[in-house]
């Protein structure tokens, strides 16, 4: 195991393959990844916690743009509340 997949682990995807939805999914594994490193920093009292909710939200911001992005989700009949 080389030291890139340890760090940045990757699972299958299982989802219905279209090209959108493999990009979102290596998009959103890379979120939760970074998010499990900022939690963690800032469980150990290395970043504060106003840093990691900014650093937190700068990520969520970044997914829904990719999401948009991609055009996932774009369905006009639903009642999604983000848009």
């Amino acid at each position: 195991m080389n030291k890139d997949d340890f760090l940045y682990p990757r699972t299958r995807y299982y989802g219905q393959v279209k090209p959108e939805n493999i990009v979102f999914n290596a998009n959103l594994q890379e979120f939760a990844q970074k998010i499990t490193y900022i939690c963690s920093l800032e469980t150990s009292g290395k970043i504060s916690p106003e840093e990691a909710y900014h650093q937190i939200k700068a990520l969520w911001q970044q997914l829904r743009q990719s999401k948009k992005e991609l055009g996932i989700g774009d369905n006009p009949f639903s009642n999604d509340q983000e848009k």
